[in-house]
């Protein structure tokens, strides 16, 4: 499943021309390695959802895809990188319709101090009263396992 974006223009007769953003939804049917001389590109040939009728929101605010309204049949392929990832879920109230789900983003950036653990590590004071090593009484055998031979290393 996949989501692409592109810039659309309007008609360059249009006296109230327009640049935007357009979403297009399809399914993945190939996926092609096109090789150059110098370089290797990923090419998706996809089935596109007709934006017209086949793209609905509904009044949750979630995006509404009829996979079965194939449409852009002339532009079928995509540069891999240009798509992302998604997920189309059966509508329980309509089987016709799928809702799009965007998944979480992977590519967390590093936060340091700021993220779960930091912010844990910083509710709690440090340990103060540690023993070192060396209280630590050697003389007995409380950690000596007696059932596997273990190996000898020489240093």
């Amino acid at each position: 499943m996949l989501m692409a974006k592109t810039m659309q223009v309007s008609s360059a007769k249009d006296k109230n021309s327009m640049i935007g953003d357009m979403s297009f939804y399809g399914i993945i049917e190939d996926i092609w390695e096109v090789s150059y001389n110098t370089f290797n590109t990923v090419l998706f040939k996809c089935k596109w959802v007709e934006n017209k009728n086949g793209v609905r929101i509904d009044d949750l605010h979630f995006t509404l895809v009829d996979l079965s309204r194939i449409g852009h049949s002339s532009d079928s392929f995509i540069i891999a990188t240009h798509g992302q990832q998604v997920f189309y879920v059966s509508d329980l109230v309509d089987p016709r319709w799928s809702v799009f789900i965007r998944p979480p983003q992977k590519d967390f950036p590093y936060k340091c101090a700021n993220d779960d653990l930091g912010d844990m590590l910083s509710h709690y004071p440090p340990v103060s009263n540690w023993n070192s090593t060396s209280d630590i009484d050697e003389s007995g055998d409380a950690y000596t396992r007696l059932d596997y031979e273990g190996t000898w290393v020489t240093t």
